[in-house]
């Protein structure tokens, strides 16, 4: 069958909700107190389509309220892992036949049933990740757009022969199929814990695979919602085996298991690092390569020549630098200008910095809570160290009391390679150096260890050609904020230490998790 004879209409994004709207505001207030009345709980392990109940807890708090417990999640042991590598594996052989269609629809009817109930998911990513309404809102949407778009990209993968014919040969047919893989283990991150969750696991479901989701241990209340969501759309409750648990403990057996086929990723560099090097080691009774796609985070920035519009730059600095607190793997946290409007930028960006509004999440402030306390001290620790660094202009210290909330903080007069330009804190830092000219900036630019994304600014069409062509990164973006990407219009990933540019929300995407098998039969 055609995507025609399937009747499957174009993927469109899903739009933001304006949240000017009166009836929109009242809707997700309702949407956050009926959150409320569910805090509290405990969820269990499931493994094989079955509640699965521990001793142990991982706690879910809270962050803009860190006496709050949102949760509680059963915590995984090496036992439970290897009980639901088996589950998986055992549900491997019955998926992997269900046709495409069948994969297909179980994702586009869990996006429209997220779609209905969107504002209750935003509400929990509020009250758990520390989010404000957009933000919020955002990664919903982004969720139900990674559903929908890899459904359909699945179903081109199914016609691939009628699209994207072979050679033809007289005397043969032949023809190319994207089998599935086998197990894969999935890690998504806090930052994106619903958007990225649904993406990672979504892609490796509809090809056939079967997954262990390991989901983050400060979100997992969000990963146990979709999770639900899933089932009630139709997919086999053991096609995906939910697996709270410690890295060290289950992450690490995971990754270097026999019968584990592939690695999806997201997180630190270290991580994805350790990630990468369990995967190459081939364990007894492993017979393939693993594959590992993991997107680990960047060193983003922003250039600003002095042909640019100073002011739209500035907004663009500071929505990228802040947004979500800075943490964002695409967050510009680096901003590079040209001294002949570098002093003119700062005072721009101390301004609108400034007016940031630092309050609770539940209430839409600008500005809220880091996720937790071990990221609360090393931000404020790196803030310190910044201090011997740069120049203050803006933050610097901690925020209101009763959760992890820091000032939004500047330091200009950065050195390029001082830590706070290379290294990645992820929270509300932003650090600005100043480029004699826009090659020197675009250097600048370049001369980190990451490359995800970025931002040029400037009204000359031959600097931002050269621009195009130099800067070294994943997603570059011109004139414009280096955050915010949209699925299937940006498609996401990077170079050099921020992954393996997997390029999630785009058409490759659906390759990393497939396998081609041509098949040549005589005429």
């Amino acid at each position: 069958m055609t995507m025609r004879e399937w009747n499957v209409t174009p993927f469109v994004t899903e739009p933001m909700t304006d949240f000017g709207n009166a009836e929109n505001r009242a809707a997700f207030l309702e949407a956050i107190a009926h959150v409320r009345t569910e805090l509290g709980k405990q969820y269990p392990l499931h493994i094989g389509g079955h509640a699965v109940h521990t001793s142990d807890y991982i706690v879910s708090r809270n962050p803009a309220k860190s006496d709050e417990v949102v949760g509680e999640v059963a915590k995984a042991s090496r036992e439970l892992a290897e009980q639901a590598m088996k589950s998986a594996l055992a549900a491997f052989e019955t998926w992997k036949h269900t046709s495409v269609w069948t994969r297909a629809s179980c994702l586009m009817k869990a996006a429209a049933l997220m779609r209905e109930r969107k504002h209750y998911f935003s509400a929990w990513l509020v009250i758990e990740s520390g989010k404000n309404w957009a933000e919020a809102d955002a990664d919903t949407a982004e969720a139900i757009d990674f559903m929908d778009y890899y459904a359909r990209e699945m179903l081109k993968l199914a016609e691939t022969n009628e699209l994207k014919p072979l050679v033809k040969l007289a005397g043969e047919d032949n023809r190319l199929t994207y089998i599935p893989l086998g197990v894969g283990i999935v890690i998504p991150p806090w930052n994106f814990p619903l958007a990225i969750c649904a993406g990672m696991a979504s892609a490796s479901i509809v090809a056939g695979n079967t997954i262990i989701m390991k989901p983050a241990s400060t979100t997992p209340i969000i990963a146990y919602k979709f999770y639900e969501l899933m089932v009630e759309a139709g997919m086999p409750a053991d096609v995906i085996q939910y697996l709270p648990g410690s890295g060290a403990e289950i992450g690490d057996y995971l990754t270097s298991h026999p019968k584990t086929r592939f690695i999806s990723f997201t997180g630190s560099k270290e991580i994805g690092l350790r990630i990468n090097r369990l995967a190459a080691e081939q364990a007894p009774g492993q017979i393939w390569m693993k594959r590992v796609v993991a997107e680990m985070g960047g060193k983003d920035g922003i250039v600003v020549d002095e042909t640019a519009n100073i002011d739209a730059a500035a907004d663009a600095i500071v929505a990228s630098a802040f947004g979500f607190q800075g943490q964002k793997c695409s967050a510009g946290s680096r901003a590079i200008v040209v001294a002949d409007v570098y002093d003119e930028l700062i005072e721009k960006v101390k301004e609108r910095t400034s007016k940031l509004v630092m309050g609770s999440p539940e209430e839409n402030a600008a500005i809220g809570p880091v996720i937790d306390k071990a990221s609360f001290d090393k931000i404020l620790n790196a803030i310190e160290r910044g201090k011997s660094e740069g120049r203050l202009i803006v933050g610097g210290g901690k925020g209101i009391e009763g959760g992890y909330f820091i000032e939004p903080t500047v330091f200009a007069d950065v050195a390029p390679k001082d830590s706070l330009m290379q290294e990645e804190i992820f929270g509300p830092v932003l650090a600005i150096a100043k480029a004699k000219d826009w090659q020197e900036a675009i250097h600048i630019y370049n001369d980190t260890e990451f490359g995800l994304t970025g931002a040029f600014f400037s009204a000359e069409e031959d600097r931002i050609q050269a621009a195009l062509q130099e800067m070294h990164c994943g997603n570059l973006y011109i004139n414009r904020k280096c955050t915010g990407a949209l699925v299937g219009v940006h498609p996401f990933g990077g170079f050099n230490m921020s992954g393996t540019d997997s390029k999630a929300g785009g058409h490759d995407y659906m390759l990393l998790f497939t396998q081609a098998k041509l098949t040549s039969i005589k005429l």
